[in-house]
């Protein structure tokens, strides 16, 4: 038999790594923005890795690959719709792992997002400093955070890894042979 204690512990535990997997990731976006415009040249590209990465500043208007650039304060709305739909998904799973993959998602929106109002001439119209340029894309830590989370997801789904209370419950009920709906037997 499972405490209402426990259960309490366990969701606290889960609120702890996703506020400090979040708080990681968005503090190393952050800290590489910052540095991007510091250190870097919006005309001049620093070549890291030849053909596969170097360093240049962008401010992006847009989302991925610049699209959306007309729309800026669409995609910030969005950003915000997210961001409260990712802590939503996270109060409500009971996966350490799933509260992992939404804290990176999480922290790469609201990374974005704070680029976008903190960079604003205009309603949430303010452009996303990207800096590692692939070559055929430019982005930031919070793109690859949010790449990682989107990967982290799929993957999650296709392991059948659980994600509330229920799914745990009607997996446990299939491995003991049982229907988690069903009643128990009458005593004779």
């Amino acid at each position: 038999m499972v405490h209402q204690s426990d259960g309490k512990t366990a969701a606290r535990k889960r609120v702890a790594v996703f506020a400090c997997v979040a708080a990681v990731a968005l503090a190393a976006d952050q800290v590489t923005k910052a540095l991007a415009l510091t250190h870097l040249s919006e005309t001049e590209s620093i070549r890291i890795i030849p053909g596969l990465l170097s360093l240049r500043l962008v401010h992006n208007p847009g989302a991925s690959l610049g699209f959306g650039s007309s729309a800026t304060w669409l995609i910030s709305l969005i950003a915000i719709a997210a961001c409260v739909a990712i802590v939503w998904m996270a109060v409500r799973t009971v996966s350490m792992k799933w509260e992992g993959m939404l804290a990176l998602a999480f922290a790469g929106a609201v990374g974005n997002l704070i680029d976008r109002i903190a960079y604003a001439d205009g309603f949430l119209n303010g452009r996303v400093v990207d800096f590692l340029d692939y070559g055929w894309s430019i982005g930031n830590v919070a793109d690859i955070f949010l790449m990682l989370a989107g990967i982290g997801i799929v993957a999650l789904i296709f392991v059948g890894e659980p994600f509330s209370q229920k799914e745990l419950d009607e997996r446990a009920a299939k491995e003991t042979g049982g229907d988690a709906n069903a009643q128990e037997p009458t005593a004779r």
